[in-house]
């Protein structure tokens, strides 16, 4: 296997120093992720220190900001000022950040509304759609979308055929709202709501929420993981 310090790294060499495979590794450097490899007389690669150190970096940064925005900021050392590379690093803690701070209030909220009672309830406490939506500060178009992928599904007028939310549904569509405000897409909710349903406590809902927790202290870690590999590319940068 060649060495890091001769600078006549193989694809191979890469690939299992990084712990992905051979073609990934052609990939990174198609997209940029990689600076373009030299070649040896018969056309092999040719990689040294920096494409060894970049992806690196991107493995790291994967699990913390996903693959779209790893390559964007690895790509940005090999191309742009360091400005421009801090202010992507910037961004990706600063949207971890954001979700930090809406998990908080989606926790507390989500402790409100799992303890409000739906007992003894009246046929009157109902709402239609555009009464629930003003209640929860969206458009019509999202409960119905909630409805088309079975997340929060509501009842029917039996008369006019509209949408008509009971009491319980109303409570459903409240959880959901601060849910995807934590960053819980749908897929996710569809198959987290009828746990909620069956168990109706305060405990199954902090849970979903502490899982979500979970994700972000993983991420976090991995950008700050990330962030120590991409100082190393840097310093040879210059």
């Amino acid at each position: 296997m060649g060495s890091l310090e001769s600078g006549d790294l193989r694809t191979g060499d890469i690939a299992r120093r990084v712990g992905c495979s051979v073609q990934q590794v052609r990939n990174l450097e198609r997209d940029g992720v990689l600076p373009p490899a030299t070649r040896t007389a018969k056309g092999y690669r040719n990689y040294g220190e920096t494409h060894l150190r970049s992806a690196l970096a991107y493995r790291a940064l994967v699990a913390g900001t996903g693959p779209t925005e790893a390559k964007k900021i690895v790509r940005a050392v090999h191309r742009s000022p360091l400005p421009e590379v801090l202010a992507l690093l910037d961004a990706a803690h600063a949207r971890l950040d954001a979700e930090r701070a809406d998990l908080g209030q989606a926790k507390d909220a989500a402790r409100a509304i799992s303890g409000e009672p739906l007992e003894d309830v009246r046929a009157s406490d109902s709402m239609s759609v555009s009464e629930l939506a003003a209640a929860l500060g969206v458009r019509p178009s999202t409960l119905r979308h909630w409805d088309a992928e079975g997340v929060v599904v509501p009842d029917r007028d039996p008369t006019r055929g509209t949408r008509l939310y009971t009491p319980a549904q109303v409570r459903d569509a409240r959880i959901v709202h601060q849910l995807r405000k934590a960053g819980y897409r749908i897929a996710p909710l569809r198959a987290l709501m009828p746990q909620l349903r069956r168990a109706r406590r305060t405990e199954d809902v902090l849970a979903a929420l502490a899982a979500r927790d979970a994700d972000i202290t993983a991420r976090s870690k991995a950008l700050l993981d990330g962030a120590a590999a991409l100082s190393a590319l840097l310093s040879g940068r210059c």
